[in-house]
């Protein structure tokens, strides 16, 4: 059995077993803007890059998804199916402060969360040591709670991660759909499969080809037809349609990799370019490192190519790095691995990882020769933060961020940074 918001006080029966809720926040990013901005309540908002200069769709409002704009479209797109939209690039620091506002919420119903995203997150609310009400009362406490926020979400709640995803997209905005223990495959059953995470268009397509469409006939289905979809995961696949998912509700948040990419409005092709284009990035790495109070082992280069391929290379030292003018040599050394000259290049983006010493083992790499560091590139990043701290972090610029300082798609999510969330550089 399953309910929606507004009739869960009339099923309240007794839950026996896990209790999983998936969390989402509704349209976040523009529910944000629009709190921020009364005057934009009621109206089409579209935060995204710009339109003509390779702009993607970060998120939009209900009022533009009426049009038929959708998160990932490209900008272009979405001003032809609704001209008259508010457009803004967005504000991700203030994104990330009203996610943490959530995420504190949350834990302060049971300390079990797993954050998928800045506005996804799973939490067991299974009752037992850490939860003694009703899963039911738990979901509606926390959308209550966000909704005194100013924004909202919709919940979906079970019995395994699976089936909560699910049941989180089933009623939006504002909905809580819920999956009572042994009801998991009568929900599943008749839904299309693309309701699944892991089911992509291109498995979509074949399964259809064999005649599949729903969840539970994926579930039925010879194992051999689904090893032809899914390979090695096919067994894997089948358990989830059938709600048979045991994967725990994981709360490490230790922070994995600080990262930072940035997908150009033009392609770069000069190695001059991209060489500036690495360092600026490596810059606001190691910026973000010393706030953190972090410092790595591995270095990484990502590059994405105009046909959307992406090759990434790292290399890991004895040495800790936390200061561009150390690592950033280290990028540049693997821009050979995966550039050619005359490629033209759309995204780059440079990571720092390996902050557990436990990461250099026996095969680790040894890079470098022994070195004494450089003091005075060590004075020179004390000093730039010392400034930015003060007088924000625009008060210091190099002339390499000069030459990109318009050169980005305005996209959220295509300059980001992700040392703020459970993502890493890849």
């Amino acid at each position: 059995m399953y309910i929606l918001e507004g009739m869960a006080e009339r099923f309240l029966y007794d839950w026996e077993g896990k209790a999983v809720l998936l969390m989402d926040l509704d349209a976040f990013f523009a529910s944000v803007e629009q709190l921020d901005h009364p005057e934009w309540r009621g109206r089409p908002v579209i935060v995204g890059g710009d339109p003509n200069r390779r702009g993607v769709v970060s998120t939009c409002s209900y009022e533009a998804r009426a049009f038929g704009v959708r998160s990932a479209m490209p900008s272009a797109t979405a001003a032809r199916l609704c001209p008259d939209a508010i457009w803004t690039h967005g504000n991700y620091p203030r994104y990330i402060e009203m996610s943490g506002q959530v995420m504190e919420i949350m834990r302060s119903v049971s300390p079990h969360l797993q954050q998928e995203s800045i506005d996804e997150a799973y939490l067991d609310v299974t009752p037992g040591r850490y939860v003694r009400d009703h899963p039911i009362e738990l979901a509606q406490a926390v959308m209550g709670r966000v909704a005194k926020l100013g924004i909202t979400c919709s919940i979906g709640l079970g019995t395994s991660k699976t089936v909560a995803k699910v049941a989180s997209g089933q009623n939006k905005p504002r909905g809580l759909t819920v999956v009572y223990p042994g009801s998991e495959q009568s929900f599943l059953a008749p839904l299309p499969v693309r309701e699944l995470t892991g089911i992509g268009a291109d498995s979509e397509s074949r399964l259809e080809r064999s005649g599949i469409t729903t969840l539970g006939q994926v579930a039925s289905s010879d194992i051999g037809l689904l090893r032809e979809v899914f390979g090695k995961n096919a067994e894997v696949m089948r358990d989830r349609c059938l709600g048979i998912d045991d994967s725990p509700v994981v709360f490490d948040e230790s922070v994995k990799s600080v990262s930072n990419e940035m997908t150009f409005s033009r392609d770069l092709v000069e190695e001059d370019d991209i060489c500036a284009a690495i360092e600026m990035l490596a810059a606001k790495v190691g910026r973000r490192l010393r706030r953190r109070q972090l410092s790595g082992h591995t270095v990484a280069l990502k590059v994405k190519y105009p046909d959307l391929t992406t090759r990434t290379a790292q290399k890991t030292s004895n040495e800790l790095f936390d200061n561009e003018r150390r690592f950033g040599p280290v990028a540049l050394s693997l821009l050979a691995q995966l550039w050619r000259p005359g490629d033209s290049v759309r995204l780059i983006g440079v990571g720092v990882s390996g902050f557990d010493a436990d990461t250099l083992g026996a095969n680790q790499l040894s890079l470098f020769d022994p070195v004494v560091e450089d003091q005075r590139d060590e004075s020179i990043v004390q000093a730039t933060d010392q400034v930015r701290d003060r007088f924000g972090e625009a008060a210091v610029s190099y002339g390499r961020d000069y030459r990109f300082r318009y050169m980005g798609t305005g996209t959220v999510g295509q300059e980001k940074d992700d040392s703020e969330g459970p993502h890493a550089l890849g």
